[in-house]
């Protein structure tokens, strides 16, 4: 979530509140210093903060590695009494330590990375007298979720993409342990005077970027009932309200439906001109890159189901990803709080936009949710990723610092 400040403000303001009402936004309890006489009017928020109060989901995050340098190679001479020729016994540095990244169980966000962005592994022990050798670095390893991806600092070169539970990676290779003089010598060297520095480690700035792996995802405008959609299906609590942008992280949740298990994942609301950064922006499509089937679900009560449903689509377009080209079901939902004719007049203009019959469904009611669930089942068949992203999905929740 993107917190703004805004002139003469005195404390941190929800930016999403101050856009779209900002009565409601005085009514909460962190924001009644600011709003003190100015209730009813809208304010126009600049500078953006880059991180909030409350986050607990962060999906991407910029991290400086560095590799231990290799340990330095010892020059030395045996010198014992009645020893008449002691001979070259110096030592070869240890290894530096390597850069780890390994995916593990119970991380559905890259949250630590927010707290501490530079991980540097131990250098090598030098060398050292009596032919002892130094000790390698310990690595340090970086913990990460299923679905993570690692860029270079441009942040378009492809590192690597974790798609398993407990693949590990090595991201940088310690330098090696310099040469002690005992190496060099030879019958016609018996008393080299030389040795070699340890090896440089590798460091570099590095792009930590979370795309949650999952069967299926919701798309669609703000409101349009992802959120209440995925509570009735699954055990997930995402928030629910009755105003825009209430869903400002992607959620998941594992879906039962006929002895078949499937994980959906809810991403916050689009809406015209996201991919040029209005609302939330459309960066949170890469958590439905992954997805088999996208189920778009359209508000039957907005003023035009078609021009709604052609919306998405634009700003699914223009994505860079491929999710223009991804299997895509349809559906009308909220057809509780309409009438008859006006959902026939919904149904038909939807249908005319999307080219296809959409399903009509009520999260609130449960009509047509089974019928919904099982056309996912159906275009997503035995999809490989279920059993990993189930393991995410299901998982306690985790926080990183008590608040």
């Amino acid at each position: 979530m993107s917190l703004y400040r805004t002139p003469g403000m005195s404390g941190l303001v929800n930016a999403l509140d101050v856009v779209y009402d900002a009565p409601k936004a005085a009514a909460r309890p962190e924001n009644a210093g600011f709003f003190a006489g100015s209730q009813g009017s809208k304010v126009a928020a600049t500078t953006p903060l880059r991180y909030g109060y409350d986050m607990k989901f962060l999906d991407e995050a910029k991290v400086y590695i560095r590799s231990g340098d290799g340990g330095n190679g010892c020059v030395a001479f045996r010198r014992e009494k009645y020893i008449e020729f002691g001979g070259p016994s110096g030592g070869n540095g240890g290894r530096g330590g390597d850069v780890i990244v390994e995916v593990v169980d119970g991380l559905n966000t890259l949250i630590d990375y927010r707290y501490q962005q530079h991980f540097k592994a131990p250098k090598g022990t030098n060398g050292m007298g009596k032919d002892r050798h130094g000790a390698n670095g310990k690595p340090i390893t970086l913990k990460v979720p299923v679905g993570t991806q690692i860029f270079d600092e441009d942040r378009e070169t492809l590192l690597h993409d974790f798609t398993k539970l407990g693949e590990i990676f090595v991201l940088a290779e310690g330098g090696n342990g310099g040469f002690g003089n005992a190496h060099f010598k030879s019958s016609t060297n018996r008393a080299p005077r030389n040795a070699n520095p340890g090896q440089i480690g590798e460091e570099r700035w590095i792009w930590l970027r979370l795309k949650l792996i999952a069967d299926a995802g919701l798309v669609g405008l703000p409101n349009a009932g992802k959120s209440t959609f995925l509570s009735v299906v699954s055990a997930a609590k995402p928030k629910i309200a009755d105003y825009p942008f209430t869903t400002l992280h992607p959620q998941l949740g594992v879906v039962d439906v006929d002895g078949r298990e499937f994980v959906l994942a809810d991403i916050p609301g689009l809406i015209e001109g996201a991919h040029e950064g209005a609302g939330l922006g459309d960066r949170f499509l890469g958590h439905v890159e992954r997805c088999r089937v996208l189920l778009h679900l359209v508000d039957a009560t907005c003023d035009h189901a078609g021009k709604a449903y052609k919306t998405v689509r634009t700003e699914l377009d223009a994505y860079e990803g491929d999710l223009a080209n991804k299997v895509e079901i349809v559906a009308l939902n909220k057809i509780d709080a309409v009438t008859p004719e006006q959902l026939k007049q919904q149904k038909d203009r939807l249908k005319r936009a999307s080219k296809k019959t959409p399903l009509l469904i009520s999260g609130a009611t449960g009509e047509g949710v089974k019928d919904a669930l099982r056309a996912l089942v159906a275009e997503i068949g035995e999809a490989p990723v279920s059993d990993k992203a189930k393991a995410a999905a299901v998982s306690a929740p985790w926080a990183p610092l008590a608040t």
